[in-house]
């Protein structure tokens, strides 16, 4: 085994932790679990000390220390991960819901679920999703839908508003989303959030789609925040503003 060495690696804080288990899917080594309610360090050497977990938890409980500790090993996190994979109901390591699918790649899709697109396409009805989770303090940080896509950030309340909003912001099934509530949201884990998935993948341009009242053109500052944090000027940025009775009102 590896002497231990001074680095700086995670710290979470079980008083603080709720249990949510928002980090462990932001974790690209996968290296925190939920165990008894509470968010875990599985083993030091999985641990690369660069906190993408940070701005997933709500609750301030993970930071950023320099410690002694185990040096962090790629081979080890290379194995974890594998392992992690031939156990796909459990991979996020919290809720289940909250693992990524590439919905439609990836060969995940069955018979049944495959027949049902076919009639939903049919009826003109056909989703163009082409992920879970949507939500952004549940997407992981790194991972193939990030991969040289289109990205667009929506306010949460413009699919209920838009008809026709899968064909109409999505059409293609390639375009990677993420919803958020730029009003009763805490939006400092997300500008943090934010900023590393951008700091870190190839995305190819980012969408904001955000509602004409005033509260939630926020989420174009968040945005914008999140592009200068990640010192990302390369990136297009297109704002679209939907009226409460479903239009759009100003695209630009």
């Amino acid at each position: 085994m590896a002497e231990v060495v001074k680095r700086k690696i995670v710290s979470i804080d079980e008083e603080k932790c709720d249990g949510c288990g928002l980090c462990a899917p932001s974790c690209a080594e996968g290296a925190i679990r939920m165990v008894g309610g509470k968010a875990k360090l599985v083993a030091e050497n999985l641990c690369d000390g660069l906190g993408n977990c940070i701005g997933a938890c709500p609750k301030g409980a993970i930071i950023i220390e320099e410690t002694t500790a185990d040096p962090f090993d790629a081979d080890a996190v290379a194995d974890h991960l594998a392992a992690l994979r031939a156990r796909p109901s459990d991979a996020a390591g919290g809720c289940p819901g909250s693992r990524l699918r590439m919905l439609g790649r990836e060969g995940q899709s069955t018979e049944l679920a495959a027949a049902r697109r076919a009639t939903d396409a049919q009826k003109g009805n056909e989703s163009r999703l082409g992920h879970w989770p949507i939500q952004l303090a549940l997407v992981p940080v790194k991972g193939p839908l990030w991969a040289g896509t289109d990205v667009l950030i929506s306010a949460d309340c413009v699919p209920f508003a838009m008809a026709g909003f899968h064909d109409r912001l999505l059409a293609g099934g390639q375009m990677t989303l993420v919803i958020a509530c730029p009003k009763l949201d805490d939006v400092d884990p997300y500008v943090d959030k934010l900023a590393s998935i951008l700091a870190s993948n190839t995305i190819k341009s980012l969408t904001v789609a955000h509602m004409e009242v005033p509260c939630c053109s926020g989420i174009v500052a968040m945005v914008k925040e999140a592009l200068q944090r990640a010192g990302r000027t390369d990136i297009p940025l297109r704002d679209i503003t939907v009226s409460i009775s479903g239009s759009i009102v100003d695209e630009g």
